[in-house]
C-alpha cells in the first residue's frame, strides 16, 4: 500500500495551509483526509479547492442537493470512498 507524507491538523500549520485548514475546520467541523492528501502542496490545495466549491457552491443551474446527488452517485460508481 502506497504512503502519502501529509501535514496533520494537529500540527497546527501556519500560512496559506493553516487558512485552508481552519476554513475547512469551519465548513466541516474537521479537515477530511482528502485535504491532507494535498497538504505539502498548499497552492495546488487551494486550486482544487476554488474548483470543487465553485462546482459545489457556485452559480450552476442545480440546486446543491442535486449536486450532492450527482457527487455520490459518481463516486458509488467509481468505488470512490469519498
Amino acid at each position: 500500500m502506497a504512503w502519502i507524507n501529509t501535514v496533520a491538523p494537529e500540527d497546527k500549520p501556519a500560512g496559506l495551509l493553516g487558512r485552508i485548514y481552519d476554513e475547512a475546520s469551519k465548513r466541516a467541523g474537521r479537515v477530511w483526509n482528502i485535504l491532507r492528501l494535498q497538504s505539502l502542496r498548499p497552492r495546488q490545495l487551494q486550486a482544487s479547492m476554488g474548483l470543487y466549491l465553485a462546482a459545489m457552491i457556485g452559480e450552476t443551474g442545480i440546486s446543491r442537493a442535486e449536486r450532492e446527488l450527482v457527487a455520490t452517485i459518481v463516486s458509488a460508481a467509481n468505488g470512490c470512498f469519498y
